[in-house]
């Protein structure tokens, strides 16, 4: 079976031949762990990976002059990780606790936020793991704030839509991302790779206009889509009245580009209440494989209901699923 090892994950790879700090290469091997696909072929270079970070780990507290920086790693959860960021009093922890019913610290003064923090999104019938960034600007930006978004499936720029300086600022902090090799990028636009050295880390990206029952007459909306409409895709919301929020929800979702597929045991009905989420494309044999790794290796056939176009006929391994298939697997 093929590791299948992402183009970022190579990159990252290459940049730990040449890194010489201790903390430098720890986060490096975090990463590297992070983007790696998680299956059977690859269990041997998991536990390689895993072991070096032990093993540096180890050196590191036993060496008294190493100075530690901060790195921060958040393990994916759920049907995707998004990242959500922006400028000081953007509204974004305002803007989570909305969509997730959580509780994270808000408040009216700059850089409430001071840690990464997870939590998790409700779409229908799936969880979608949202990480809080505290606030960026071109001249405050750490380093493991930017690999937190390398790593992520896909990212929220948040905007306070009641500032009128909101896309000036937003235009340096895009660009200062852009110098690190991050750039945010609507799903139907991907630039083409005419640029020298290592690929950028590309993201799709919603830009949400926050607040935006503090722009009536949308003056600021429109100088915001002068400025960003032809890059992002933008979102007015208010955090507060709760427009905007549920097609927020099904746009985040969709951004994933994943899909839900239901196990079904003979005679029995599906269990709709936890399915499996699978990267669009799968087949069946990556569904048993997500199922148990004995599934996929036993697997003789699968049979298949989706709307009227299947009503239970057998389907092989290599058949491709869509959103909200029911499959019944058999040995």
């Amino acid at each position: 079976m093929a590791a299948n090892l992402t183009p970022q994950y190579l990159e990252a790879e290459k940049r730990l031949k040449t890194a010489k700090a201790p903390q430098e290469r720890l986060e490096i091997l975090q990463e590297m762990l992070a983007l790696m696909p998680k299956h059977k072929a690859t269990e041997k270079l998991q536990a390689q990976v895993k072991g070096k970070i032990s093993k540096l780990k180890e050196e590191m507290a036993h060496t008294p002059s190493v100075k530690h920086g901060v790195s921060y790693l958040i393990p994916k959860q759920g049907a995707g990780q998004v990242i959500v960021l922006g400028p000081p009093n953007s509204g974004k922890s305002m803007l989570i606790k909305a969509l997730t019913g959580a509780d994270p610290e808000v408040g009216d003064y700059p850089f409430t936020t001071r840690h990464p923090a997870p939590y998790m999104m409700r779409f229908e019938n799936v969880r979608v793991q949202l990480v809080d960034l505290p606030p960026m600007t071109p001249e405050i930006m750490e380093s493991w704030q930017v690999e937190l978004i390398k790593i992520a499936d896909a990212a929220l720029v948040v905007v306070d839509l009641a500032d009128a300086e909101a896309p000036t600022i937003l235009e340096a902090l895009i660009a200062k991302l852009k110098d690190k090799r991050v750039e945010f990028v609507r799903d139907d636009y991907f630039a083409p790779d005419d640029f020298p050295g290592p690929p950028p880390f590309r993201k799709r990206t919603f830009l949400i206009a926050n607040k935006s029952d503090l722009d009536p007459g949308g003056e600021n909306l429109g100088t915001l889509k002068l400025f960003f409409e032809n890059q992002f895709a933008i979102l007015p919301v208010s955090s507060t009245a709760g427009d905007g929020l549920e097609d927020l929800r099904k746009r985040i979702f969709a951004y994933l580009d994943v899909i839900r597929v239901y196990s079904k045991a003979p005679g029995k009905k599906p269990e709709h209440d936890a399915p499996f989420v699978l990267k669009r494309g799968s087949t069946v044999h990556d569904m048993a494989r997500a199922v148990h790794m004995d599934f996929a290796e036993k697997l003789a056939y699968a049979r298949l209901w989706r709307g009227v176009e299947y009503t239970g006929q057998m389907i092989t391994r290599d058949f491709a699923l869509e959103d909200e298939d029911v499959c019944e697997l058999h040995l």
